[in-house]
């Protein structure tokens, strides 16, 4: 019997004083209230009562660290897939608002020609295709119980999307992937159904001054 349930869990909080889309740039690690917002999403995962049989990661650090208060709770290894990371992206490491933001450089307009792909980074279609992928195999590697996949925004977005039957092209200001926060699928019949959406770190969002990369 694979995986009772799936449950896709966004990283908290990044310390990025300059305010950067950092992507997959290395040494973008949680905040002091990232981390307490990861320790929230664990607490959730515990009180459920329910038997959380593997833990897998995201390969970048915020991912890592944001696994880690699951992995104490749950007495697990984390296990690292490159298949759940953050999509590339032509910004990395630039300012997207503000009187120095990459958007105000024509010279980078040519990135923006096309939204619905998006132009700027990763297809979506491919994002969507590698989370699923991801998700079927970490539902199999179990016996029983619960897979835990610490990932980020717009990855886990894109696996609601196409479970649901939306299109992938969206609004980026409309996502429902708050920080931390838990969307959980069964798989019924050989496809993901999503079962449920929580934001355990919540009361923590409005002290939050960094909210991820749109």
């Amino acid at each position: 019997m694979p995986a009772e349930q799936i449950h896709l869990v966004r990283h908290g909080e990044v310390f990025n004083p300059q305010g950067v889309l950092y992507g997959r740039l290395p040494g973008f690690g949680l905040s002091d209230l990232g981390r307490a917002m990861a320790a929230s999403a664990a607490r959730d995962l515990v009180g459920r009562k329910r038997h959380v049989a593997a833990l897998v990661s995201s390969p970048l650090q915020r991912t890592q660290q944001s696994a880690e208060p699951i992995a104490e709770a749950f007495e697990l290894e984390v296990r690292l897939d490159d298949r759940i990371i953050e999509p590339t992206n032509r910004f990395e490491g630039k300012r997207m608002s503000g009187r120095d933001s990459a958007l105000r450089d024509v010279r980078n307009w040519t990135f923006l020609v096309n939204p619905w792909e998006p132009s700027w980074g990763e297809p979506f279609r491919d994002i969507a295709d590698r989370m699923l992928h991801a998700m079927h195999d970490a539902a199999d590697s179990v016996d029983e119980g619960d897979v835990v996949m610490v990932s980020h925004q717009l990855p886990i977005w894109m696996a609601h999307r196409r479970v649901t039957g939306r299109s992938l092209a969206h609004d980026p200001r409309r996502r429902r992937c708050a920080l931390s926060s838990i969307t959980s699928f069964e798989r019924r019949n050989g496809r993901f159904v999503e079962v449920g959406y929580r934001d355990p770190a919540a009361s923590l969002a409005a002290n939050a001054t960094d909210v991820g990369a749109v």
